[in-house]
């Protein structure tokens, strides 16, 4: 059956690599919303899923631990290409999903409604859904409830880009950054003393609604006090030379591929290794764009590569005269590509396949990593032999 695509797919998954999202590191930030999707729905799960071309990734659980699994076996790809909700009554009597292991093995799911993470411009990165494994009946005013829900996971996930923005901008344009800061650390705290003022007269006077209200600008302004200072902190520790722990490094960024794909290649029996350079662990690197670029060509190299094959990413960092560079290389024992195939790929042009195990193919992939390693003015080389394997190198300026 063949899967069902978004008619803006290619500017939908785009997108979603613009808020540059960390898979493995979001669900503290989403988990008071997914809990709240149950209570709501009275359901006994509910799930936070984005799904980028291949994968559906679990960014906040509640009543299921579940973390990713591939597109084509997911009911939120059918919810994405819908901008209402999406309501499968009976899992098991639909041909669609009736053979899938969620609902034939445990935990044996059997309800779905599923509403898109839209964005303003239209885009649905992935859906909040809610599950059960008995039949239910949602009233329209708990429908209405769980879009509201929905609209506040994708104001959390437009907040989180635009503070990794402000961090990044940081480092490009440093002075310009800090005298924002400061500029925005004065209103702040005027604003937090007016609602401290209120709030202390409004106990006096009983006010209950204002004084509720006043709390929460109060503590939001806290917040954004508190943001603003990192930023401020962040600038005098690059001005000092100063490497954070919390700096993306080689090792870090490692470490998040190694957590997000062992799992894919395991269940295809593919032996995935990760190399660096031995004393290279350390260095930081800007984490821009490079969990989908190197996320994409892993998971493509799994589809393409059959069971017992192996799979080697080598991350190294190269200093020239004209620079430092990243160089990430992601090669596979897969079946190879020919030369008529890596063109298109040079030419961004999207090429649909099916994988090794009859994998759905989307075709949109590695056109997008072509497209990420152009805006970062990198430089990506194939190298490829029918039936032997094929090797991606990237290598972007730092």
């Amino acid at each position: 059956m063949q899967p069902p695509i978004p008619k803006n797919e290619d500017e939908r998954v785009w997108a979603l690599t613009e808020y540059d999202i960390d898979y493995s590191d979001t669900a503290s930030l989403l988990k008071d919303l997914v809990e709240l999707a149950a209570k709501i729905a009275g359901t006994k799960i509910s799930l936070i899923n984005l799904i980028d071309t291949y994968t559906q990734w679990t960014v906040a659980n509640f009543g299921l631990p579940l973390e990713q699994m591939s597109r084509e076996d997911s009911v939120c790809q059918y919810t994405i290409t819908n901008n209402d909700g999406f309501e499968v009554k009976s899992l098991s009597a639909d041909d669609r999903f009736k053979d899938k292991f969620y609902v034939v093995d445990n935990p044996n799911l059997e309800y779905y409604f599923g509403i898109p993470l839209a964005t303003a411009e239209g885009y649905n990165l992935g859906a909040l859904c809610v599950l059960d494994t008995a039949a239910k009946e949602l009233s329209p005013e708990k429908v209405e409830l769980l879009k509201i829900v929905a609209k506040e996971v994708v104001n959390r996930l437009s907040t989180i880009k635009y503070i990794q923005s402000l961090k990044s901008k940081v480092n490009q344009v440093s002075e310009n950054n800090k005298k924002v800061a400061h500029d925005i650390r004065g209103p702040l705290s005027g604003i937090i003393g007016l609602a401290q003022m209120v709030t202390e007269h409004g106990e006096g006077q009983k006010l209950d609604d204002i004084l509720e209200i006043m709390k929460l600008i109060h503590r939001a302004g806290n917040s954004l006090l508190d943001l603003a200072t990192e930023i401020l902190n962040a600038e005098d520790q690059q001005a000092k030379g100063v490497v954070q722990s919390s700096d993306f490094t080689l090792l870090s960024f490692k470490d998040k591929l190694e957590k997000l794909y062992t799992p894919q290649s395991a269940n295809k029996q593919i032996d995935l290794s990760f190399k660096i350079k031995v004393g290279q662990e350390q260095k930081p690197i800007p984490k821009n764009k490079l969990l989908q670029i190197a996320g994409n060509l892993i998971t493509n190299a799994i589809k393409f590569t059959p069971s017992n094959g192996r799979i080697l990413v080598d991350l190294n960092i190269h200093t020239t005269p004209n620079g430092q560079y990243l160089e990430i290389v992601v090669a596979d024992s897969g079946v190879g590509l020919s030369s008529a195939e890596i063109e298109d790929i040079m030419k961004g042009i999207k090429v649909s396949s099916s994988g090794t195990t009859g994998e759905k193919g989307y075709g949109f992939g590695l056109s997008l990593v072509k497209r990420l390693i152009d805006e970062l003015n990198g430089t990506l080389v194939i190298t490829s032999e029918i039936g032997t394997g094929t090797q991606f190198k990237i290598t972007l300026p730092q």
